[in-house]
């Protein structure tokens, strides 16, 4: 049994992939918004209603592939929309709305084989160096175990949420979040605070921060925030990646 998840807009969810029905799969219905990214699971096969809005369905792959999320996504389309779809859109699949069982069944199967990674989108293994709980990016390092954080060797006075967000950012740099899934993450689904609570916490970070490090939280337009590493940080990830690939 897998994990499935079919995000639509139709008043009948049942009628988008009939096939889906009929199979022993647990299937999750969520509203076509980017709201519900929040609430997928790690660990799901997304099913995206492609059929009537081919362009509310391209933004949100490219949403969920800019939140560093490794979904593997199966378009549901119909038989005019295969005439859109290219490798750009970054999904695992495509499956024509009146699909048989067996064949759902045996996209389901392939697609969950080759693992999450979704056709034309490549691992990025730029996890900062986590050492004894110490999580060193440049001259910042968090340290995860004594919560406290140091930038140039000297202390940061962050308050308790201040350093669960910076240390949930520095955790997952260059994915972008949006404000709800920051809330999810460090405040939890119990926090009725509003989005606003998460815009006045990078603020005040990017204050403590300062000078050259202000910018290391990054406003991603419309969508939320992501940790971009020092410019060293990154150059040395580079090296360091040129250095395996002409040793291999």
């Amino acid at each position: 049994m897998t994990d499935l998840t079919l995000m639509t807009s139709a008043s009948d969810p049942a009628s988008v992939l009939p096939s889906l029905a009929l199979l022993s799969h647990r299937v999750r219905v969520l509203p076509m918004d980017a709201a519900s990214l929040v609430k997928m699971p790690e660990s799901t096969v997304l099913f995206l209603d492609a059929r009537d809005d081919l362009a509310t369905a391209k933004t949100l792959c490219r949403l969920i592939h800019a939140s560093g999320l490794s979904t593997p996504i199966v378009l549901i389309l119909t038989e005019g929309g295969f005439t859109v779809i290219n490798s750009q859109w970054g999904i695992a699949d495509v499956v024509v709305a009146n699909a048989s069982p067996a064949e759902v069944e045996g996209r389901i199967r392939l697609v969950t084989e080759r693992g999450n990674m979704p056709s034309g989108i490549q691992s990025n293994d730029n996890s900062p160096q986590d050492t004894d709980g110490l999580i060193r990016c440049g001259d910042l390092v968090v340290d995860t175990n004594g919560y406290t954080a140091s930038l140039h060797g000297h202390p940061i006075d962050l308050a308790y949420k201040e350093f669960e967000l910076l240390k949930y950012l520095v955790q997952h740099p260059g994915r972008v979040f949006t404000r709800a899934q920051l809330l999810q993450e460090v405040w939890g689904y119990d926090y009725y605070g509003g989005t606003r609570t998460v815009d006045v916490h990078v603020r005040r970070l990017r204050a403590k921060l300062g000078g050259e490090y202000e910018h290391v939280i990054g406003t991603v337009r419309n969508v939320g925030y992501r940790f971009d590493p020092p410019e060293d940080d990154k150059d040395d990830s580079a090296a360091r990646a040129n250095a395996t690939s002409k040793a291999a």
